[in-house]
């Protein structure tokens, strides 16, 4: 189990008032019945028990002294648990796309849901290819997951269609095409008294 004191935000020593406030104001946020049409339902159902189960920890005087929280589970501190995966969705949802990135750097655990909230990150930022990288590790790892793959989908979507545009912009990909264009340009050049192609 993590340290009660540090899932509800306090040092240890607080008196039951602060714990108490601290468990009203985080329990309000995370409850069952405020994240039901939220689509981080589980993961606010899942940090709502940790508040829960620290709160009856402390009040009940079993919190003990913080070393027994050490190295449980290798740390003490909810860094890579699920109350930073929901704090990045809700900076994606904000589009606070760089804070969101700022605080995956500091998750340890790079597992499937990091990765795809990583790549949902790029994407949104304009890196493509990069976002796209991190959607398919996260399919990789959790094969299963429809939101990956959907989104994985989507991405391959807006490819094909900056692919399309692009090559309708351009005016076809045919190497005529680009010989064509470069002559044109080199008689514009030449009627201005330079030259583009020195050959021709």
């Amino acid at each position: 189990m993590k340290d009660p004191y540090e899932v509800l935000g306090l040092q240890r020593g607080a008196t039951k008032d602060e714990v108490k406030s601290a468990y009203r104001k985080l329990a309000k946020k995370y409850h069952p019945d405020v994240n039901e049409n939220n689509p981080l339902k589980d993961l606010a159902e899942e940090k709502f028990k940790e508040i829960q189960l620290a709160y009856d920890e402390i009040m009940n005087g079993n919190a003990g002294s913080s070393a027994s929280y050490q190295n449980y589970g290798g740390s003490s501190s909810y860094d890579g648990g699920a109350g930073n995966l929901f704090s990045v969705r809700q900076c994606i949802q904000t589009g606070r796309f760089q804070e969101a990135v700022r605080i995956l750097n500091g998750v340890p655990v790079r597992n499937a849901e990091w990765n795809y909230l990583m790549g949902v990150c790029y994407v949104n930022m304009g890196s493509l290819g990069q976002g796209m990288q991190y959607v398919q590790n996260a399919v990789r790892m959790d094969p299963g997951n429809f939101e990956y793959k959907n989104f994985l989908s989507q991405i391959v979507n807006m490819q094909n269609v900056y692919q399309q545009r692009a090559y309708n912009y351009r005016g076809g990909s045919s190497s005529v095409d680009c010989c064509t264009q470069l002559i044109c340009a080199d008689c514009c050049c030449e009627c201005m008294g330079g030259d583009l192609i020195s050959c021709c």
